[in-house]
């Protein structure tokens, strides 16, 4: 008996490498994925960088596209090949791979359709007229500030040059440092004509070269009297703060008696709100990306949906694969339970295929495995059960049919199911040929049937009451006068046992005893001979003595008449006496008939010394002998007798016609028969019944015991005696006596 491990066969190696093919795949589109989400929010921030790298990151993406595009075509060109070639499981493994790629490409479709949708008017947004209007009010705005500050800036200014020029200057200084502090300003300068500087104040005082306006700008001053302007707001690095200043150059007239007085010019420098700086910076920065990005707008779209393009594609192609590499792992086990089952469906339970996975599917695949195997070994032991099934059956029917019984059994109404050769043997009629009829539906067999059918009804009826589990029942066939089927009519008695059996059906055992009621009558009539001759012989020598005696005393003594009567008397008393005593002694030999002593007898030789005592008869004996008969086994003095009592009977039977004596060898049965026929009238019904019986008889002084010892030296000799009349034409012409002697073993071999 094998283990329930013994069944399983591990399928591994395959599992793994699809398990490190899922693993890889998922792993380089995660990083594809990280890579193109990295590039997306770079792009955000700096567009060169993305404008720098789309061009590799798109053949980058093509590559692995194609890869993956190569491996669906490959895949889907092995399903297709699965499917030309009709091997199992290749439609669900299509149809796993089917339903997985639409549940990946599906919402991928939808998300991609929804983000095109989302990209496109979301950066149309970004440049509607409301934020370009916002950004140029903010811009106009700090202009306009700007410009507030520097004219404020510039009255101021003009009017402290007007000091100034009423000054001397020695003390240019004193005033400068009023003004400075007047106009909040950071420093103050004075310059001259030719740009040298004259005087100062506030922090250019510390400064080894302070800022000197430029020539434009004194040209600017001298032409429109003041000159205004900022600075800081250019080159900022970022991260670092702003320093914006408005400077003021005003020029200052002369005052000297000279033909052309010198021009001298005031420069006032104040430090603008550092939050104002920022926010300007702030707002002209955004205003200029914004003019970038608006002049790029197609660009920027193009780089958005490009990006997701690809995303999408990769994803798609990643569901894809990776859906018929899943479908292929869940459809595995289950195209091997398929396989398994239809293998098991067809009678094939060797060792199935298991998946070693630490999942339902490899658990279930590993489980009918196991099951495979148990039902290999139930199925043995039921082969190795049924093998002895079977030869108990085969028993049981040698049995049945080598049973000297009868067996039937019978349906519930009475129909023949099966039967044994025994049977068909006793009641001479071929059953297995009536299979399916009721048993009183047999021609010869109604009583028999019907009796059966009725001793069955009452014992299932009375069962229960009794706690009976069989009946029995002797049952005479063809004592009434019905004809029987077979080579000879006589009676049989039959002991019948029925019961039920456990499928409803019912089981009819009986047996011939015929031949035991037959023996036994015989051995009942000879009891009741010998008795009869004991008790009826000591009587008969005393009456025969005595009429004698009586006659030899009265003799001469009485009246002719009177002596007449009395010889007359004598002698038929003595007459009777001599007959009782033949019948007597016909019955001692009858009842004291020796045990067989067999012996080699050559049964021809054995008629013909019978014959001799019949030559005077005028009745005519014709002699059939088959000089290839052997020697029998018998008892030469019994055969002599049977012969002599058949040959006697034959000839009281046809006083009119001859007697034939016939002997035949019966090689298939290595056997002897002796046929004796006469030409009478034949036998009555009722005696054929009861012809080897004690005192049957037809003959008006007959004892009947004649084919009595006939019958009993045959069962000495296990021989079978057969009685008959003879048919011509329709008609009886006569009797026949048959009885079958088995030969001499040696003569045979």
């Amino acid at each position: 008996m094998s283990t329930p491990e013994s069944g399983v066969v591990a399928v591994t190696h395959s599992s793994r490498a699809v398990r490190r093919t899922v693993t890889l795949g998922s792993l380089a589109m995660v990083v594809m994925g990280l890579v193109l989400l990295y590039m997306l929010m770079q792009a955000t921030n700096n567009r060169e960088l993305y404008e720098q790298n789309y061009a590799r990151l798109f053949i980058v993406n093509v590559a692995v596209a194609s890869l993956l595009l190569a491996a669906i075509v490959w895949v889907a060109y092995r399903l297709w090949l699965r499917w030309r070639q009709g091997r199992f499981g290749s439609r669900l493994l299509v149809k796993l791979a089917t339903i997985f790629a639409l549940v990946g490409f599906a919402p991928g479709l939808m998300i991609y359709v929804v983000s095109y949708q989302f990209v496109s008017r979301s950066i149309e947004t970004w440049f509607d007229v409301k934020v370009e209007g916002a950004l140029e009010a903010g811009l106009n705005l700090g202009r306009v500030t700007l410009d507030t500050l520097s004219a404020d800036l510039s009255v101021k200014s003009r009017s402290a040059a007007s000091q100034l020029a009423e000054t001397p200057d020695s003390m240019t200084g004193i005033v400068m440092e009023r003004i400075l502090d007047q106009l909040g300003a950071t420093d103050v300068t004075l310059w001259g004509a030719t740009g040298n500087l004259l005087a100062s104040a506030g922090q250019a005082r510390i400064q080894l070269t302070p800022d000197k306006p430029s020539p434009s700008q004194f040209r600017a001053a001298r032409t429109e009297r003041s000159h205004a302007w900022t600075e800081g707001f250019d080159d900022v690095a970022p991260g670092t703060a702003a320093n914006g200043r408005i400077k003021v150059l005003v020029g200052i007239a002369g005052t000297g008696l000279g033909l052309s007085p010198q021009i001298r010019y005031l420069l006032v420098s104040r430090a603008l709100p550092s939050n104002l700086v920022a926010n300007a910076l702030a707002v002209e920065s955004a205003n200029r990306e914004y003019q970038e990005r608006a002049l790029a707008r197609e660009g920027l779209k193009r780089m958005y949906i490009g990006t997701l393009t690809l995303s999408l594609f990769l994803a798609v192609f990643g569901a894809i694969l990776m859906a018929v590499v899943l479908g292929n792992q869940i459809a595995r086990p289950l195209l091997l339970l398929a396989e398994g089952v239809s293998q098991v469906a067809a009678g094939d339970l060797t060792p199935k295929l298991a998946m070693q996975g630490k999942d339902e599917l490899g658990g279930l695949t590993r489980a009918f495995a196991t099951m495979t195997s148990q039902l290999a070994d139930a199925r043995e032991a039921v082969e190795h059960s049924m093998a002895q099934v079977d030869a108990a059956r085969a028993n049981l029917q040698t049995i049945l049919d080598n049973l000297t019984a009868g067996v039937i059994v019978l349906g519930a109404q009475g129909d023949i199911r099966s039967s044994n050769p025994g049977a068909t043997r006793i009641l001479k009629v071929p059953l297995a040929a009536h299979e399916g009829r009721a048993l009183q539906d047999i021609a010869g067999l109604e009583d028999f049937g019907k009796a059966v059918q009725t001793q069955f009804t009452d014992f299932l009826s009375r069962r229960s009451e009794h706690g009976l589990d069989h009946w029995q029942q002797s049952f005479e066939l063809g004592a009434n006068g019905a004809p029987l089927h077979g080579p000879f009519d006589r009676s049989l008695t039959l002991v019948a046992r029925g019961a039920e059996l456990p499928d409803s059906t019912r089981l009819l055992v009986f047996d011939d005893i015929s031949e035991i009621v037959s023996a036994q009558r015989a051995q009942a009539w000879g009891e009741v001979a010998r008795r009869l001759a004991h008790e009826i012989k000591n009587p008969l020598t005393p009456i025969q003595l005595s009429a004698e005696r009586l006659e030899m005393k009265l003799g001469g003594k009485l009246q002719p008449v009177d002596q007449a009567l009395l010889v007359k008397s004598v002698k038929t008393i003595v007459d009777q006496v001599d007959a009782m005593k033949r019948l007597v002694n016909e019955f001692r030999d009858y009842a004291r008939l020796p045990a067989a002593e067999l012996k080699p007898v050559d049964l021809n030789v054995l008629v013909q010394d019978v014959l001799q005592l019949y030559e005077t008869s005028t009745q005519s004996v014709v002699l059939e002998l088959d000089a290839a008969c052997p020697p029998v086994m018998g008892d030469a003095q019994q055969l002599r007798q049977v012969i002599h009592n058949l040959l006697q009977n034959a000839m009281d039977a046809s006083p009119d016609g001859g007697v034939v004596v016939r002997t035949h060898f019966q090689a298939a049965s290595n056997r002897v028969r002796l046929t004796v026929l006469d030409h009478g009238p034949g036998f009555s019904e009722h005696i054929l019944k009861r012809a080897f019986e004690p005192y049957v008889t037809t003959k008006a002084k007959g004892t009947g015991l004649g084919l009595a010892v006939v019958k009993k030296i045959a069962d000495e000799h296990g021989s079978r005696v057969d009685i008959a009349n003879r048919i011509v034409d329709g008609a009886v012409a006569g009797a026949q006596v048959s009885l079958s002697l088995a030969i001499e073993r040696s003569a045979h071999t």
